[in-house]
């Protein structure tokens, strides 16, 4: 039986499923799945070969039960179409309890077997009370879901500063760490209204040429070295690097660009801040919070209520 890597759910979940019998499908099919949370509908990626996997961390696994039909599409659309009252509804009920929470979204799973609420709050919330009147206005499961802010923006945003999708809502499936390490190697601006993505936090996509940009550092001598030119000796300023170029303060004082080529014996590595990776460096930005941006969520609750 043959498999496939499929996208599910609001928060875009990937996982390898598992086909019936002989049925084949092709990129960006819909069909309808079993996960761990019930009937769902999905989106067929790719065939599950080994080196696809391999690129997944924690997949989930289930089962594809067939093509989604005219019938299921109807039965999808008119779902949706309850969404908009269910939020008034839930947060109807939220403002009745005075809960410390904030409403971003819900998600409705095929078949109407369960209502994921996916809020924000600062500690953790007692929503026993909550889950149990939700679950008889609905009539259905609960399921609590408390996110981060980058999930937030996972599930809502449309649109970034590039005028492209958001990364989060489109290919990534996991948000990457990002720092102001990345912002200050790759010489961006380190206005906070220009490194912030929708969410607030760093853009996901200062992580994307992190890696290259350090490995083409990693042929330049440091700021601060001692060289050797052909037209004298000079210390190191600064770092072009994707020119491969350095700026060196030659002995007469004056300031010039050279090709890295250009250099002929390092007489004495410097120890300066390549990129904000120094002590000084690791401080917390007072603008732009932490150096290293994770999960924000601080308690990940999980309830359901029958």
């Amino acid at each position: 039986m043959a498999k496939y890597i499929v996208r599910y759910g609001a928060m875009r979940f990937l996982g390898v499923f598992t086909a019936r019998a002989k049925d084949e499908y092709g990129r960006d099919d819909k069909v309808i799945i079993r996960t761990k949370r019930g009937l769902e509908v999905g989106d067929i990626l790719c065939e599950a070969t080994d080196e696809a996997v391999k690129q997944l961390s924690d997949p989930a696994f289930g089962s594809i039960m067939r093509a989604m039909s005219e019938e299921d599409e109807k039965q999808t659309q008119h779902m949706s179409g309850d969404i908009r009252r269910e939020i008034d509804t839930v947060r109807r009920v939220i403002s009745e309890m005075d809960l410390p929470m904030q409403l971003v979204d819900i998600e409705h799973l095929f078949g109407g077997e369960r209502v994921v609420v996916y809020y924000l709050a600062e500690a953790r919330v007692d929503f026993r009370d909550l889950v149990k009147a939700l679950a008889s206005e609905l009539q259905t499961r609960i399921e609590m879901r408390q996110i981060g802010v980058r999930d937030e923006a996972k599930l809502l945003a449309d649109f970034g500063d590039c005028g492209k999708p958001v990364c989060c809502n489109t290919h990534l499936s996991e948000m990457p760490p990002v720092s102001m390490r990345m912002a200050k190697l790759q010489k961006a601006t380190l206005d906070p209204t220009k490194i912030s993505g929708r969410c607030g936090r760093l853009k996901c996509c200062l992580r994307y040429e992190y890696d290259t940009y350090e490995e083409l550092q990693r042929d330049l001598p440091p700021i601060g070295s001692e060289i050797v030119t052909g037209n004298g000796r000079g210390r190191v300023l600064n770092h072009e690097i994707l020119a491969g170029q350095l700026l060196v303060r030659m002995e007469d004082n004056r300031n010039i660009m050279i090709d890295a080529s250009e250099v002929l014996t390092v007489l004495k590595r410097g120890s300066g801040n390549p990129g904000g990776s120094s002590r000084r460096g690791k401080r917390r930005d007072k603008k732009t919070g932490s150096e290293d941006q994770g999960d924000d969520t601080p308690n990940n609750q999980d309830v359901s209520e029958e």
